[in-house]
């Protein structure tokens, strides 16, 4: 009978370190499976979320005076620099997110998603860049194009548009690689190759001049450009593109004119 007892004891003993270590692991696994999923949030919230960018925790303050320090020979800028209203766009213009905020790709804004479905085909978005240039062409702002990477293929897009920019032709350059076959162009077969500079200059050549666009391209003289406008965008808080900026207020993301125009004085 004693020894029995000391059998039933020593299962008992077993039974408790194997349940010690089965709640180990199973802590363990959990722990795990949150990291995972913790890992995997921007993804989602990429997916989900209307602006096209990863929720993110709140911008810095930028001061207007620091938007207005934007407004220099250095940077692109279009319209009279001391208008009430400063615009600021960080765009890389191979962005989906980008092409929608543009106005100019109603194909891939109804891809994108229902929320970005261009009014003209039925939806409620209102893109923001044109109605911007009517701020600009009007007289009532002015605006500034600053490149940042948030896509990846967007490199040789931004250097052909300061290239066009040289023409006096930077919207005329904007719009067509703002359009389905721009963005296909800049993703699929040019994307950052400067020995594609041909062939973008020949897409570009209704909005201005090949031959000096490829030249422009060629010499490479807005390669640190791009680096400086990094910087830039960095220092803004920049997180993802599209970024504007009213004066001193941010918009992260494409999102609807409706939202922004109320920051327009």
């Amino acid at each position: 009978m004693t020894s029995e007892i000391e059998k039933l004891k020593s299962m008992n003993k077993i039974l408790l370190v194997a349940l010690i270590i089965g709640v180990f692991f199973l802590g363990s696994l959990t722990n795990k499976i949150a990291s995972l999923e913790k890992g995997s949030t921007g993804t989602t919230q990429q997916a989900q979320n209307p602006t096209g960018s990863p929720e993110q925790p709140a911008q810095p303050a930028v001061t207007i005076d620091k938007i207005k320090a934007l407004f220099n020979s250095k940077n692109l800028v279009l319209g009279n620099k001391n208008s009430k209203n400063l615009l600021v766009e960080i765009v890389d213009p191979s962005c989906p997110y980008c092409q929608a905020a543009s106005g100019m790709n109603p194909e891939l804004n109804k891809q994108i998603g229902p929320q970005f479905i261009l009014q003209a085909d039925g939806g409620d978005y209102i893109a923001p860049v044109p109605e911007m240039k009517k701020l600009v062409d009007s007289g009532k702002a002015a605006f500034v194009y600053i490149y940042a990477n948030g896509h990846g293929s967007g490199e040789m897009g931004a250097k052909a548009l300061y290239c066009a920019n040289e023409q006096g032709k930077f919207w005329q350059a904007h719009d067509l690689l703002m359009n389905n076959a721009g963005y296909n162009l800049m993703n699929n077969d040019v994307k950052n190759d400067k020995t594609k500079s041909q062939i973008l200059a020949d897409f570009l050549s209704s909005a201005a001049d090949s031959n000096q666009l490829k030249q422009c391209l060629d010499s490479g003289k807005y390669d640190k450009k791009l680096t400086e406008d990094m910087a830039t965008a960095t220092s803004l808080g920049f997180r993802g593109t599209p970024d504007f900026f009213i004066n001193a207020t941010n918009f992260s993301g494409a999102q609807n004119w409706k939202i922004m125009q109320g920051s327009v004085k």
